[in-house]
């Protein structure tokens, strides 16, 4: 049977039967021919939270339709080894210190941290989560301290949800790991912060430059192997 993805319209949320309506995960097992669930077996489980969050925090039917349905294709068949999820993972974490963190930085006027952030090296692995926590700690500080009392922006949130989640997916062994808890808490804070503190401003240019950039994001997981 041949699926027509024009036809499908994503919905926010897991769904008790198709009939109902289907998330992103869900229209990939559809589309997979696997039982109805928005954990399809196909898929590579820290692609599959990443896609899941990112489903639920965008702001309507229309941009995950737009968003994510490309991407349905793409990570069908991506469920792969340990070692490969706990790269793809840490392709999560680089993309929430290198480009979600920065994105929100400059939208908060630190475009100095955000720099730093930017120049740091990939972040592949323990010992180069560990080399970043210190900048990232400095980024972390001066968003607070520009942050005041501005509210944070659910843009923001959706932003960096996603990739907090497919990094939290990574094998047990990354999950306990003390530099990988360091850097991941240090990005997260840092994100958080400078979301906070650039709420004050228009967020609507960041967020969606973020929208694509998650998009590239998944395309990159996709093809690792």
């Amino acid at each position: 049977m041949t699926i027509d993805l024009a036809n499908i319209v994503l919905k926010q949320g897991s769904h008790r039967a198709r009939k109902d309506g289907m998330c992103a995960m869900e229209a990939a097992a559809y589309v997979a021919g696997e039982k109805h669930s928005d954990h399809p077996a196909c898929v590579c489980p820290v692609i599959g939270a990443f896609m899941r969050s990112r489903n639920d925090n965008l702001p309507d039917d229309e941009s995950r339709t737009r968003l994510l349905l490309p991407l349905i294709p793409k990570i069908i068949g991506t469920r792969a080894t340990p070692e490969v999820e706990r790269a793809r993972a840490y392709m999560a974490l680089d993309w929430l210190a290198r480009e979600c963190a920065p994105a929100w930085l400059d939208a908060a006027g630190l475009s100095e941290h955000a720099a730093a952030l930017r120049a740091l090296a990939p972040i592949m692995d323990k010992e180069s989560a560990k080399a970043s926590q210190e900048t990232l700690d400095a980024a972390r500080a001066a968003a607070w301290a520009a942050a005041c009392d501005a509210a944070w922006d659910a843009a923001g949130y959706a932003a960096w949800d996603a990739a907090w989640a497919a990094a939290s997916a990574a094998a047990v062994d990354a999950a306990v790991d003390a530099a990988w808890n360091a850097a991941c808490d240090a990005a997260w804070n840092a994100t958080r912060n400078a979301t906070r503190a650039a709420a004050t401003r228009d967020p609507a240019p960041t967020a969606e430059l973020l929208q694509a950039s998650a998009v590239h994001l998944v395309e990159r997981m996709a093809t690792l192997t």
